[in-house]
């Protein structure tokens, strides 16, 4: 059975970490193949925060485009994928989708997923929101993205941040039906003992 296709892109916003360790994840999954796009300021964001250059995260990844090349395959709905994830996703990028502006290959590649009716995951990345976010937001929803924002969750007790990054992309990858290792099933609430 041939892997799946799974478009990722690491845009400027803040939480490169996402991006970096869901590749890192998927690296060698036997469902999955990934194609890797990193903007400009995903560059400077992998520098910054995790103190990584673009050779090093485009080596997790099984397909590199450059962001710049719109006529690169994943530009055309004839590029079948499970779909893309967007992570971290800046508002500029949100903006450029909500608007369809296709101005660079990420904007292109998601502009594609939505039309084809493929599962689009942006993982947004600003706070606080303004107006003008939201509306993105609500635009790429109405369209049919999935608009999840890397907020952690803690009923699972994190012991660490990788533990707390590993959850939140464990729920992405449900969303692909995608297998993994890294969010357990809720079991529901603990008994209070305070009886």
């Amino acid at each position: 059975m041939p892997r799946q296709r799974l478009i990722i892109a690491i845009t400027g916003a803040t939480g490169a970490i996402y991006g970096v360790r869901l590749l890192e994840h998927l690296r060698g999954h036997a469902q999955v193949e990934t194609h890797l796009l990193i903007s400009d300021a995903g560059v400077l964001n992998l520098h910054q925060e995790l103190d990584l250059n673009r050779k090093d995260v485009e080596a997790l990844a099984d397909v590199v485009y450059n962001v710049r090349d719109v006529g690169a395959s994943i530009a055309s709905g004839s590029f079948a994928s499970a779909g893309m994830v967007i992570a971290p996703c800046s508002m500029k990028t949100l903006a450029s989708v909500a608007h369809g502006l296709s101005d660079n290959l990420i904007a292109r590649a998601a502009d594609v997923v939505l039309k084809e009716r493929r599962r689009l995951v942006m993982m947004v990345r600003e706070t606080p929101f303004n107006l003008a976010h939201l509306r993105n937001m609500t635009a790429v929803t109405e369209m049919g993205g999935v608009i999840f924002p890397p907020l952690p969750g803690f009923y699972h007790r994190p012991a660490s941040m990788e533990q707390m990054v590993d959850h939140t992309l464990g729920r992405v990858l449900d969303l692909f039906g995608i297998e993994h290792q890294l969010t357990p099933e809720w079991q529901g609430m603990k008994a209070s003992s305070a009886d």
